[in-house]
């Protein structure tokens, strides 16, 4: 029998969609043709069911209409008061998005998704509301008519001929948990309009006439059962998912549509997204950028960019294709998606610039092989405009036609210094060549210009009949005609190179960005270093002011790159970092805060917020510029958890290594400073319980207790000499000394330890004095010399000689000697000998950190054939002159 394994990145997204699904709210929207079918009544019927099964229910808004029995229905439920806000002397009464969020009721109900808030509310539209409600996992009942639906808005004008204003994007419809259709038919709509029972009188009668004709509720009921079957048909697939069920499915579709800047690409955004919806298939919005077509405007930017951001309301991916002409590039991009199907719009303009220069669509269709190209007719002013940018209107360049003047009359005088001298032919390339400076220099209208008036001088001056317009020789017609040809030619081929320079110069400066912001992250190790990158580049992009806030410790957000934003800007921040949403400036929620608010997301969340003031000259932002400071954004978002994570180790790190010193310091005090203290303790008891004690053993006793205090003097004296060393406490007393007096003192210090094991000490004669802390380089032959004593055997040698920049010193014994490789491990803390033994294990780093604080350097090396060799220099300074004997 065959095994089906079911396929595990389908179960991952399977997994992470209902954690998603689990952190949020419920969704549920009551549907309907028509103002009147009854959604707002079947919620309440539904909400007061859900009350007496003993569930929580709040209404957060309902429009009752003056319905009678819609109002009895809301006897009884819970709500909450609306807020009051002033707005041109009026007071208006909207939903209250903050009290909702504080008492957190299980379900709310918010009727009329569509609505638009007040201005002064934080969002615009109370779909955003609804979105940040689920998002604080609360669920939601609202209402919905199907003429509000985005996507459909321009099929509803065209039906109906009203143009619905507030509309809601498709993905919240798409995104809901459970929709349900309210239907009724058309003559009971219209039997309910006359009895009063869905506006009143007055407006029933408005709405007859205008809206609720018979055609046109027959047409929107088909379009909303429609569009509730397409929602039917993904919960279904979503079930033949979730339960394995396999089924053979053809190729993948997937749209493309192209978009210019003019009113009619919403129809064909939205006729697109129609068509995606029925193929079930993804979909494309891309513009082209291209020499061959003229720049855009502010306004024509501004529109392009409500293009693509209706593109992406309605769920399609947006791009900004760049190539030298429209159609090969639109193709290239087709086929390199593998998109099946191509939408164009239809061309409204005369039929003979197509043959002057070439249809498009001509030229899509000729070269789209096995890509279906789609034509969606629209005609100008039918669609929704979107807004324009209101600055003055762009006027041509005068300097630029008045250099294209100055340079004829130059060519012209250059021509008359030739004139006679050469051939005509010769003077018509001086003027191609002042035709070709001016198109290069000031674009294709001065240079159109310079080659009209260029013709004109040649004739008027140098063809005879001279002075006058009149040609004798009709032959030079043709040559006028070539002459102005050319020139345009020579205009149109300067511009267009001119126009792909400055393409590829945008495109490259955007690279550069890219790349430099990457070099820069991966170099920088704290969030404050990204935090400054990130500013730095996005502030140059924009010719603007940035701040990157990341949370506080003590709660809110506080800024680590830039200057802290006023209050208000920050509450925009803390909104933007609570909901992963960019808000403020150029955005839908909060649009009138100065800065726009961008999330800093990252795969562990949100990192941080990014604030952006751009120069005021290049909004509205160019789609581009958008794709650019997104991409941006996400670096930095990389970059701020990278250095989290990073700090995060290191904090782990230094955790791990505190609790293992931690215990290696317990072990060694519970065992190396009770072993002394247990002999005195030992020995004094003897001594005091014991007065008959011979004289010998008494001697015997105390000075067991004499060594072993001395023994414990020692440990605590490393450890506090350790602690001052790593804290940096420490202060060189400097002065000069003998190495040889050091060497001295130190075995003095040691006395009876030495016994039993013979010293050699070989310091050259010539030795000159060293300068240091006299008590802290005695303590390091101390500790060295108590290391060779313990794990050495044999002679220990102690030798010092001098070199031209150092004092070499070492410390040697005949004892096993250290394993290979343990060169560098004897300098840890607490490290001990192969044979174990008594003591801290701190001597050898408390030596090289007296050795480190002197200028010089202490290393370890094996003695072949047994030993060990410790070794450390000390700089060799010149000692001060002598003071000259007293006379």
């Amino acid at each position: 029998m065959s095994e089906t394994r079911p396929d595990p990145d389908a179960l991952l997204r399977r997994v992470q969609a209902e954690e998603r699904r689990g952190r949020r709210g419920r969704l549920k929207v009551w549907f309907g043709a028509s103002p009147g079918v009854g959604k707002t009544y079947a919620m309440l019927e539904a909400a007061r069911a859900r009350q007496a099964e003993g569930g929580e229910v709040v209404i957060g808004w309902v429009e009752t209409h003056g319905r009678a029995e819609t109002a009895r229905l809301v006897e009884g439920l819970p709500r909450l008061p609306p807020r009051e806000l002033e707005y041109r002397g009026v007071r208006l009464a909207e939903f209250d998005l903050d009290a909702a969020l504080a008492r957190r009721p299980a379900l709310l109900l918010l009727d009329e998704l569509a609505h638009t808030n007040a201005p002064g509310s934080r969002h615009a539209r109370r779909f955003q509301d609804v979105e940040e409600l689920l998002e604080a996992g609360i669920d939601v009942h609202t209402t919905l008519n199907v003429q509000h639906l985005e996507s459909l808005n321009d099929v509803v004008a065209q039906v109906t001929g009203v143009v619905q204003h507030e509309t809601v994007p498709d993905r919240l419809l798409d995104d809901a948990d459970e929709v349900e259709f309210v239907d009724l038919p058309a003559e009971e709509l219209e039997k309910r309009l006359h009895e009063g029972k869905v506006y009143v009188p007055e407006q029933a009668a408005r709405a007859v006439h205008r809206f609720f004709r018979r055609g046109n509720l027959l047409a929107l009921r088909e379009l909303a059962l429609r569009r509730t079957a397409l929602h039917v048909d993904r919960d279904v697939r979503a079930y033949r998912a979730d339960h394995e069920i396999r089924q053979t499915w053809p190729v993948a579709e997937r749209v493309l549509v192209c978009v210019r800047p003019n009113p009619e690409s919403e129809r064909l955004v939205r006729a697109a997204c129609r068509m995606a919806q029925g193929l079930r298939a993804e979909w494309i919005v891309v513009s082209v950028e291209s020499p061959s077509q003229p720049p855009l405007s502010a306004g024509e930017r501004e529109l392009l960019a409500g293009i693509h951001k209706l593109a992406e309301e309605l769920g399609a991916e947006t791009a900004v294709l760049s190539g030298e002409r429209v159609a090969p590039t639109l193709l290239a991009f087709a086929r390199e998606r593998n998109v099946s199907k191509l939408v164009v719009g239809k061309p409204h303009h005369p039929r003979w610039r197509d043959r002057l220069r070439g249809s498009l669509v001509d030229e899509i269709v000729r070269g789209s092989g096995e890509v279906d190209v789609h034509i969606i007719s629209g005609e100008p002013g039918e669609a929704r405009p979107v807004s324009r940018a209101t600055g003055p209107p762009v006027r041509p360049d005068g300097a630029g036609y008045a250099w294209a003047l100055a340079v004829v009359v130059g060519c012209t005088l250059a021509c008359a210094a030739m004139f006679r001298r050469f051939d005509n032919s010769n003077l018509i390339m001086v003027y191609l060549l002042g035709v070709a400076f001016v198109a290069a220099r000031h674009g294709r209208g001065p240079s159109a210009l310079a080659a009209v008036a260029g013709v004109g001088c040649f004739d008027f001056f140098f063809v005879p009949p001279h002075l006058t317009f009149a040609v004798a020789d009709t032959q030079y017609l043709v040559t006028f005609f070539v002459m102005l040809v050319v020139s345009l030619l020579i205009s149109n081929l300067s511009v267009r190179v001119r126009a792909q320079a400055v393409a590829a110069r945008e495109r490259e400066q955007r690279t550069q960005v890219l790349f430099a912001m990457s070099r820069e992250l991966a170099a920088a190790r704290s969030a404050a270093d990204v935090a400054d990158v990130a500013s730095r580049r996005v502030a140059a992009l924009l010719r603007g002011t940035t701040s990157v806030l990341v949370p506080a410790a003590e709660g809110g957000l506080h800024a680590i790159s830039g200057a802290m934003p006023a209050p208000r800007e920050v509450a925009v921040a803390q909104w933007a970092f609570e909901h992963a949403r960019p808000a403020g400036l150029g955005t839908d929620t909060l649009p009138g805060a100065s800065a726009a608010w961008l999330p800093l997301e990252g795969a562990g969340g949100v990192q941080g917020v990014l604030g952006v003031s751009p120069d005021p000259a290049l909004l509205p932002l160019h789609p581009d510029q958008l794709a650019t400071l997104a991409t941006l954004a996400r670096l930095a978002a990389s970059g701020l958890e990278r250095a989290r994570l990073a700090e995060q180790a290191e904090q782990a790190r230094v955790a791990v290594e505190a609790e293992r010193l931690r215990s290696t310091l317990l072990s060694s005090v519970s065992h190396d400073l009770r072993t002394p203290l247990a002999a005195i303790a030992g020995s004094a008891s003897t001594l005091v319980g014991d007065d008959a004690l011979p004289e010998a053993d008494r001697r015997e006793l105390t000075q067991a207790i004499h060594d072993e205090a001395f023994r414990l003097n020692r440990l605590v004296t490393n450890l506090l000499d350790m602690t001052r060393l790593e804290s940096g406490a420490v202060v060189l007393e400097r002065d000069w000394h003998s190495l040889e007096e050091l060497v001295g003192a130190a075995l003095g210090r040691l006395g009876r330890t030495t016994d039993g094991c013979p010293v050699e000490i070989a310091i050259a004669p010539d030795l000159p004095l060293v300068s240091g802390d006299g008590v802290l380089l005695e303590q390091v032959f101390v500790n060295l010399l108590e290391n060779a004593l313990k794990y050495g055997a044999g002679v220990i040698r102690v030798a010092a000689t001098s070199e031209a920049t150092a004092i070499r010193v070492s410390v040697e014994d005949d004892g096993p000697g250290l394993p290979e490789g343990a060169e560098e491990q004897v300098f840890e803390k607490f490290h001990r000998g192969v044979r174990g033994g008594r003591g801290f294990g701190l001597g050898l780093p408390i030596c090289r950190a007296i050795v480190t604080a002197h200028g010089g350097r202490m290393q370890a090396r094996r003695r072949l054939p047994r030993g060990v060799v410790f070794e450390f220099t000390l700089p060799r300074l010149e000692p001060p002159p002598l003071p000259e004997p007293a006379p």
